[in-house]
């Protein structure tokens, strides 16, 4: 549960394309489309590692490529047959042209950018632009019995039939969240069903120090009146795709440290066995090692796509170290527990003992699965709450990214156009970039690792608002701190304008700003968003009779304008120890109206007006990447003596490979 994707702060919001006229200045952006933008991230100082280590960083790099048609297949179950069908039809098409042309190759570039036909951030389904009569033509041009991947009928009735598995993950009140949710994690059971399956195996294991999490890395159905999980491993579900994700990692295992080696060995072990249990001790071994300057993330982690946040989708991340930008993690690491200590929450829910607590700033040298085109700025793992208690937990901002970003969006005119006083503007250029990247950290590092449940309390009271309470927790945590002399003591800020400046960007796009990327009508559903919305909403309220944070309206627009920096902080403090009590005691019914009351409902003229100020601006909200590419150079004899680094700058052409390179699973799984 534990990501921090590129949204949070005005810093990022800013940090989005220019017009198209800026296109040929912009080397950064590589494609535009409908609301996003594909940018190019490079590698900075590869060329400085060692042989062993360039070569593991290829291996990891395949295996982070292999797992690809599990994550579009988690997502939603005819997403491979739709993928491949579109994949022909656009590569045999002998027409490229023309407005019906145009309008579905945009169709498939978000498809390809969704991971599947749903929106990555929205979970609502694309609505096709060109015509169903046309899409028949061509089906009936490129598709014959030896390429079609389903039935046509039931294809062209799921792409343009509004009302059928109209979103991914349906998560509104009052509705049964399996049932009506088209992610591919359950078939053929309801919400109850579900629940019970799981407190009935949860039960059996309450004495278990070392609770698991059950269903995982599993499909759950119900055939023949029979419940039962099919076991995403080797010889299971997703089997072609995991074997070549193994074989890919048994290459890394000859090239890396005798640590690392024996990490990569427990994660085959698990792939094969399917066992949770040695999921746990491969997540042991791997939140231990932080001696190694190459690292990874791979494997069924993140839970955002199931609505009672049990299941984990598919993902990997290959990164190392930035030296130079970890120097402030490790401060933040060496007093972690004077931040434990004086965290504004009830002291019986703070650890008497902070371990493991390892944080670092990363160079991402390969995305894949959930992590790709778009991925997150900071990760926190593992999301086990005993390893993070007795074990510690691994956090890291990716700063690459994150400068990828940033060139990408020089010159957009946001900070114009949002921010009201000139003050604000000013202390956003000078210390934004800094204040995020801090966020960022003290979110990963320090936030998700925070607190601690109470005695009887399992972790999963809160069910469908699980993930939208945490990201909560771990930015209240950043945010507080943010704005403690603490960080000026320790070398960490230069002046509490850096926190300021985070404060104004936080409460502008939790309250407005972030309204751009939610289609008009909409309630918000994402938990990232709804966090911040519910974080921004709840201090303009509490904070309304001091004027704390203000609603200017000038010249027909709308902004946010902070009043009293130092009285919001201390609400955050407030708001934290509530958030801290509610996921410490699982008091489902609190965190519930938390959730609904601050964080789901949308004012419908400032969402209007905010979708039309940012349309006039040509920023598209969304943004994601193109991977790099690498090549093992070899001698006359075969022995690698180099790992080339190259930089594609085509969107199209990466997706169309990996299409064929990478796609080991059948189109129904």
């Amino acid at each position: 549960m534990n990501k921090l994707f590129g949204f949070f702060a005005m810093g990022v919001i800013m940090l989005t394309s220019c017009s198209e006229a800026q296109n040929a200045e912009q080397p950064w952006i590589v494609d535009r489309f409908d609301d996003i933008k594909v940018i190019r991230y490079e590698v900075p100082a590869f060329e400085n590692l060692t042989l062993e280590e360039k070569e593991l960083v290829y291996y990891l790099s395949e295996a982070a490529k292999c797992g690809r048609d599990i994550l579009f297949d988690q997502n939603f179950k005819y997403n491979l047959a739709i993928r491949r069908t579109l994949e022909t039809i656009y590569t045999e098409s002998e027409v490229k042209t023309g407005d019906e042309f145009a309008a579905f190759e945009k169709y498939l570039k978000k498809v390809w950018f969704a991971n599947g036909i749903h929106h990555h951030y929205s979970n609502d389904k694309f609505a096709p632009e060109f015509t169903e009569a046309w899409f028949r033509e061509q089906l009936a041009k490129y598709i014959n019995e030896e390429n079609r991947q389903m039935d046509d009928e039931l294809l062209c009735k799921i792409i343009f039939d509004k009302e059928l598995y109209a979103s991914r993950l349906n998560q509104k009140e009052g509705v049964d969240v399996i049932t009506e949710s088209a992610g591919n994690y359950y078939e053929g059971v309801n919400q109850a069903e579900v629940e019970a399956f799981y407190n009935g195996m949860a039960a059996a294991d309450a004495n278990n120090h070392e609770p698991i999490s059950y269903g995982l890395n599993s499909k759950l159905v119900k055939e023949n009146g029979k419940i039962y999980e099919k076991v995403w491993k080797i010889g299971g579900m997703y089997s072609p795709a995991i074997e070549k994700i193994v074989y890919w990692l048994e290459k890394a295992a000859t090239v890396a440290n005798p640590k690392q080696k024996e990490v990569i060995e427990a994660l085959i072990k698990y792939y094969k066995s399917g066992d949770l249990k040695d999921f746990d001790d491969y997540s042991v071994l791997w939140v231990k090692d932080t001696d190694s300057n190459v690292d990874f993330v791979n494997g069924f982690i993140e839970s955002y796509g199931d609505p009672l946040g049990r299941k984990a989708s598919w993902e990997s991340v290959v990164n190392f170290r930035d030296v130079e930008a970890c120097k402030r993690t490790e401060i933040m690491a060496a007093n972690a527990q004077w931040f434990e200590d004086n965290a504004p929450i009830n002291p019986n829910y703070r650890k008497k003992e902070v371990k493991g607590v390892s944080a670092k700033v990363i160079t991402v040298a390969m995305l894949g699965g959930d992590c790709y085109p778009a991925t997150a700025i900071g990760i926190n793992l593992p999301n086990a709450d005993w390893i993070r208690k007795e074990h510690g937990s691994k956090s890291v901002t990716i700063d690459n990214i994150t400068y990828a970003y940033d060139k990408a969006a020089q010159g957009n005119g946001f900070a114009e156009e949002f921010i009201l006083r000139e003050e604000d503007r000013e202390r956003a250029k000078n210390y934004g970039k800094l204040g995020d990247d801090l966020h960022t950290d003290l979110h990963e590092c320090l936030g998700h690792g925070s607190g601690q449940l109470a005695p009887g309390t399992k972790g999963d009271e809160l069910r469908t608002y699980s993930s939208t309470l945490e990201e909560a927790r771990a930015d209240l945590f950043a945010l507080y701190y943010l704005g403690d002399e603490k960080l000026v003591e320790i070398g960490l800020i230069p002046t509490l304008d850096v926190a300021w400046s985070q404060y104004s960007d936080y409460i502008m796009n939790g309250y407005m700003t972030q309204l751009s990327r939610i289609e008009l009508g909409k309630d918000v559903e994402e938990s990232h968003m709804r966090n911040r919305k519910l974080i921004a909403e709840w201090c303009y309220e509490k904070g309304k009779a001091e004027n704390v944070i203000e609603l200017v309206k000038e010249n027909g627009k709308t902004y946010v304008v902070v009043n009293d920096f130092v009285k919001l902080r201390k609400l955050f403090g407030e708001l934290l120890c509530e958030v801290q009590r509610i996921k410490s005691e699982g008091d489902y019914e609190a965190c519930k109206a938390l959730v609904e009351g601050y964080a789901v409902k949308i004012n419908p003229e400032l969402h209007k007006e905010v979708i039309e100020r940012n349309k006039a601006l040509n920023i598209e909200p969304y943004g994601g990447f193109v991977n790099p590419e690498y090549e093992l150079v070899t001698d006359a004899e075969g022995k690698v003596i180099d790992v080339k680094l190259t930089y594609p700058a085509n969107y199209v052409e990466q997706h169309l490979h990996y299409g064929k390179e990478y796609s080991f699973l059948p189109s129904l799984n």
